[in-house]
């Protein structure tokens, strides 16, 4: 629901290029108890205005010299592309309302309007307005988090497939390299255990930083679910680089963290596949990987342990 306060906060924009209809519209608005009021005279503006403000609301005059409401209408209706023009228009021409209606307008008022009716329906299409609008926010939440960690805001797997393939895909365009680094860390169940689970997710979120902050901007850190994470190295120019980055993963994430008062210290085991020595796909390099790491925990734990190679160990 949206609530009375949330209306009158709305931000509304009046274009018209008569300024006694300006101050009617604005003195009938700030009386009702509108907040966020702001004017124009010259309809090349609106577009503009729009684009930097996002308003709510436009009331719309659409006799105009050199541009009027229907050429405006039409530039808002680009701007907002999924299809919500949150147009009012207001004229002293009633025969125009269809073709006002056809243009993207919402709503329509004659001139001489009756005041009551214009709050009436101002209220009605910002109310409107704005749960479209939430509605809209909404939706972005729910496809962000089908993307990405709920805890860490890291991608998920979902996310880290659609990024390996891209990644694949230029390594075999370029006959170049890249990797992915499989990693699990040594002794999480203990921290929940001893510590509790909001001592576990803290470390979960403090470990996912450090691991974005000791990689390159254009790798992609994501997390499985549990203490399980993949680092989907971009393009490499020699194996000696996967080492260096998985050592630097590696070294980033075995300093203490101060977790609720305490000192917590915490290891890392990776095992690393590489493309395409280890698999040409990203469910056969994910496997590599994952048996590298198997191998690595087997080899005593925290420590590398690249696909079909030797134990790097700290």
């Amino acid at each position: 629901m949206i609530s009375e306060q949330e209306i009158l906060s709305a931000s509304i924009l009046i274009v018209d290029d008569q300024i006694a209809n300006v101050q009617l519209l604005e003195q009938m608005l700030r009386t009702v108890g509108y907040q966020c009021i702001a004017s124009t005279m010259d309809p090349y503006t609106v577009c503009a205005l729009h684009r930097d403000n996002n308003y709510d609301l436009i009331l719309l005059d659409l006799q105009m010299p050199g541009m009027n409401g229907f050429q405006v209408a039409d530039g808002l209706k680009e701007i907002e592309i999924d299809g919500y023009a949150p147009i009012f228009v207001v004229t002293a021409y009633p025969d125009q309302k269809l073709r006002a209606l056809a243009s993207g307008a919402k709503d329509f008022i004659s001139k001489p309007f009756d005041l009551m009716e214009v709050k009436t329906r101002i209220h009605n299409m910002l109310e409107v307005r704005l749960l479209y609008k939430k509605t809209e926010d909404s939706n972005k939440v729910l496809a962000s988090l089908a993307l990405h960690d709920a805890l860490t805001g890291l991608p998920n797997r979902r996310l880290l497939m659609d990024r390996l393939a891209l990644a694949i895909n230029h390594a075999r365009r370029n006959k170049g390299l890249m990797a992915v680094m499989y990693l699990d860390l040594d002794g999480f169940k203990q921290v929940n255990d001893t510590s509790g689970h909001d001592a576990g997710d803290a470390l979960l979120k403090m470990v996912a930083d450090r691991m974005v902050a000791a990689v390159r901007q254009e790798d992609t850190v994501a997390r499985l679910g549990g203490d399980e994470f993949v680092i989907a190295l971009w393009e490499l120019s020699h194996t000696d680089g996967v080492a260096k980055l998985a050592s630097k993963v590696l070294q980033a994430v075995s300093q203490p963290y101060n977790i609720q008062g305490h000192s917590v210290s915490i290891t890392i085991s990776i095992g690393v596949g590489i493309y395409p020595e280890h698999g040409e796909d990203a469910k056969t390099l994910l496997k590599s990987a994952d048996t590298a790491l198997y191998e690595a925990k087997h080899a005593g734990k925290n420590n590398i342990r690249i696909a079909k190679s030797m134990v790097i160990q700290y």
